[in-house]
């Protein structure tokens, strides 16, 4: 992903809205693999590598995409959604909840790829979206 892209306010601004949300959740839920920690690692991780990844694998789809990016996109899903959350869990000594996290954090991670997917100005995006539309029911 481009540096552009991760710096872009609505961006940045849905990061913080979901950080948000996950911090909350890791102070008030009583979850064994639910802290701060893992919430930050997997939130920025996903931030970074979902976009990219869904980018790679869509296109697939479309034969757009070599052997190797679609390797790479599935390595990075993994691991974003299940590598580092075995890892850090070990590290912490935390009881967990490997397939249900799987199953939620695979979900999250397709979602925040697909808003994340579009590469422009939030304003820009609207105008595409209403452009389609009116197109669409003409």
């Amino acid at each position: 992903m481009k540096m552009q892209e991760l710096l872009r306010p609505w961006k940045l601004f849905s990061l913080a809205i979901g950080l948000t949300w996950l911090i909350y959740g890791a102070l008030n839920y009583n979850i064994s693999d639910w802290d701060v920690g893992i919430s930050l690692i997997m939130a920025l991780l996903s931030y970074v590598t979902a976009p990219w990844a869904c980018r790679v694998l869509l296109g697939m789809a479309e034969g757009r995409s070599n052997r190797l990016s679609i390797l790479g996109a599935l390595f990075f899903y993994w691991f974003t959604v299940d590598g580092d959350y075995v890892f850090y869990h070990a590290v912490m000594g935390n009881e967990t909840y490997r397939w249900e996290n799987f199953l939620a954090s695979s979900c999250l991670y397709a979602l925040c790829g697909m808003i994340w997917l579009y590469e422009g100005a939030l304003a820009d995006g609207y105008r595409n979206i209403e452009a389609a539309l009116i197109s669409l029911f003409r």
